[in-house]
């Protein structure tokens, strides 16, 4: 039975500290034994964690206790061994780059669509008023590659730098439709969905991204796995790696 739990997580929420929690956040870590990388901006936190069990919901409470972490929403998968090498932790600009200053995810989220909705709307063939339902996939080509929502949207955008300019040169196309975008956790699908409603594309984010529409509803009107960026490599709808090999422990 798989052992080692592997958690994903972020928030936007502002941080005017990044710098001085960086050794605190390491020094917890190293010391429940876990590994992973945390990255920490003035917009907000992302993880990606792996250890024993106790050790890592530990953590996470710990980090709740924080006031501006209170909202902290993990995803959670198993594998048999430890998928990260070592445990790091990195103060950036921006917790997942878009090089769009305007675009403040902690000042306000675009709405959501949760993962029970999107599959009602998906097997229905639209969304509650009738309009036909888009799906807009925000992530790198070579992980659409590994699999994607059945007949979303892909501008094969090789960095999500890029995703501005091509939402921009495709907006007139998404006119009186619902367009949901989404991505690995949620990350990058909740810019994207404020960045949409900038430029007149009424969007909407997939509340928790392609894992958390695993862990509720499965693999429905999904083709192939989930690509991750750790030596699992992969997830299937079933939340487990697809990858023959992990980092020893």
């Amino acid at each position: 039975m798989a052992s080692v739990l592997n958690i994903s997580a972020y928030l936007f929420t502002r941080l005017a500290d990044a710098a001085e929690l960086k050794p605190v956040l390491r020094g917890r870590a190293v010391a429940a034994g876990l590994k992973g990388t945390i990255l920490l901006a003035e917009e907000g936190i992302n993880l990606f964690l792996a250890g024993d069990a106790h050790a890592v919901r530990g953590f996470v409470d710990d980090l709740r206790l924080d006031p501006r972490f209170a909202g902290l929403t993990a995803k959670e998968s198993w594998s048999d061994a430890q998928p990260f090498g070592r445990m790091v932790v990195k103060v950036k600009r921006e917790i997942i780059r878009m090089d769009h200053p305007a675009i403040r995810p902690e000042a306000g989220r675009a709405p959501t669509v949760d993962p029970a909705t999107l599959r009602r709307w998906l097997d229905e063939g639209a969304d509650d008023d009738g309009r036909e339902v888009v799906l807009l996939d925000t992530r790198n080509a070579f992980e659409v590659d590994y699999g994607a929502f059945e007949g979303a949207l892909d501008w094969r955008i090789e960095r999500f730098t890029q995703f501005p300019a091509a939402a921009a040169a495709a907006a007139s196309e998404l006119a009186g439709k619902t367009v949901v975008s989404y991505c690995t956790g949620g990350i990058r699908c909740e810019k994207a969905a404020i960045y949409l409603r900038e430029i007149g594309v009424p969007a909407f984010q997939l509340d928790g991204g392609i894992l958390g529409y695993f862990e509720h509803v499965g693999g429905a009107h999904w083709n192939g796995e989930c690509f991750v960026f750790d030596e699992r490599e992969a997830l299937t709808p079933a939340l487990s790696p697809v990858a023959a090999t992990v980092v020893p422990a």
